[in-house]
């Protein structure tokens, strides 16, 4: 079984800088593919950025250029460095793990929230 708790959400401005990051325990972490989800209010859940096991990188279309996905197996940690964020930007961010590759997310973090204004 899998923990995941995301921290470094918060209110930025329009062009501000985020950092979250989500620390991982239990299972073998170095071999999941971890990601990033978001929800806006009233919208479904939608993927941002993921990172495999070998650390191939995948974004969103919406995010690629702004926003950086990164690991640290030696500490168990996943981040998304978020740049030039926009109002669109703000969500509920939630990490997740998949031992399926990033097929299937088993493992959900309870989310950290993301407020940009514009």
């Amino acid at each position: 079984q899998v923990q995941l708790v995301e921290s470094g959400g918060g209110l930025v401005q329009t062009g501000g800088s985020l950092r979250l990051s989500c620390a991982a325990s239990g299972g073998t972490f170095s071999r999941y593919t971890m990601g990033w989800f978001r929800q806006a209010p009233g919208k479904e859940r939608e993927f941002v950025a993921a990172i495999t096991w070998l650390s191939r990188l995948v974004y969103a279309d919406s995010v690629k250029g702004r926003f950086t996905i990164s690991r640290d197996n030696a500490k168990n940690m996943v981040y998304l460095q978020m740049n030039s964020l926009k109002p669109e930007d703000t969500a509920v961010y939630y990490c997740a793990a998949s031992e399926a590759g990033g097929g299937t997310y088993s493992y959900w973090g309870q989310g950290t929230q993301v407020t940009v204004s514009s």
